[in-house]
């Protein structure tokens, strides 16, 4: 294969028509140039300068191959820029999975601001629940994941990644304003500081995610332990439909912060022990991509803006 280094020495030579004032623009030493030409007349097989005692005098063969190999060192060396901006983090590619929620309240948040530090990266965002991503982050697909468990419904993440907690969003029963239990909730997207026991809504009907998710696990758990068991009608996934039912006072239902209305719905904390929703980054603890820790750091900084009473 064709030394680059040796060619951008041969363009040199061949501009100055010297390897004395070539091995001066370049930084070598004479004799260095000649052994350098002279391992690639080897490779080339033709001579590429006439030699003299007093000067030498490139071929037909050295120019042509000086001209046609410009194109090549040009986008070499645009390569090695790339490849040093990819290390220091100023370009390269961040691939990055979260949940529905927090897709909508936390990502853009801190996207915008990678997007904003390193303008030329690429940056790749998908969507899924933790068990349809974690494969992606194990395999190196993704660079990081944010998940969520229930403190309800605890589960074990996979040793061979790291995690880092973003948040611990409370809790709230979320009713229709005319809901016979709205007088005592909070305004909507605060929970108020009013609080209710859960057992005061055991006769309602409830709005949950699906029967196989933490959420419905969790409400199940949260109901016996109140003494009752909830009666499940409406189930969707997407909390901005659960959202849609309660506002129509066709039920109620337990909401993470995250999801809590900015209208629409009243929203009301538990008496006792709050249950609360954990939000987590995972990620490889041998990811070398020095896009990864910027992207951690604006995840903490975007979940710094949530607080709640």
């Amino acid at each position: 294969m064709l030394n680059p280094i040796h060619l951008r020495t041969l363009r040199e030579c061949v501009r100055t028509g010297s390897f004395a004032e070539a091995a001066r623009e370049l930084g070598y030493t004479a004799s260095a140039v000649s052994q350098q030409m002279i391992l690639l007349e080897r490779w080339v097989g033709a001579a590429l300068f006439e030699r003299s005692a007093r000067s030498v005098r490139p071929t037909a063969v050295a120019a042509q191959l000086a001209e046609r190999s410009g194109a090549a060192l040009g986008a070499l060396s645009t390569l090695e820029r790339e490849v040093r901006a990819m290390v220091r983090g100023e370009a390269g590619s961040l691939r990055l999975a979260s949940f529905a929620t927090a897709n909508s309240r936390i990502v853009p948040t801190a996207l915008a601001a990678v997007v904003a530090a390193r303008p030329n990266a690429e940056v790749q965002l998908d969507e899924g629940e933790p068990d349809e991503v974690l494969d992606g982050v194990l395999d190196g697909a993704l660079d990081a994941a944010v998940v969520f468990d229930y403190d309800r419904d605890p589960r074990d993440w996979p040793v061979e990644l790291r995690r880092a907690q973003l948040l611990a969003e409370p809790f709230a029963l979320a009713v229709a304003p005319e809901h016979r239990l709205a007088g005592s909730a909070g305004s909507a997207g605060s929970a108020g500081s009013a609080e209710l026991d859960l057992a005061q809504a055991a006769e309602e009907t409830w709005i949950c995610t699906r029967a196989d998710t933490s959420g419905a696990r969790s409400l199940v758990r949260l109901a016996a332990e109140a003494g009752f068991a909830p009666r499940i009608v409406f189930r969707s996934n997407d909390y901005g439909v659960v959202r849609e039912l309660v506002a129509r006072n066709l039920g109620v239902a337990m909401l993470p912060a995250l999801a809590w209305p900015d209208a629409g719905v009243n929203t009301l904390r538990l008496t006792g022990r709050q249950p609360y929703r954990r939000v987590l980054v995972l990620y490889r603890p041998n990811n070398t991509n020095p896009m990864l820790p910027l992207a951690l750091d604006c995840l903490k900084h975007a979940c710094a803006e949530f607080h709640w009473d």
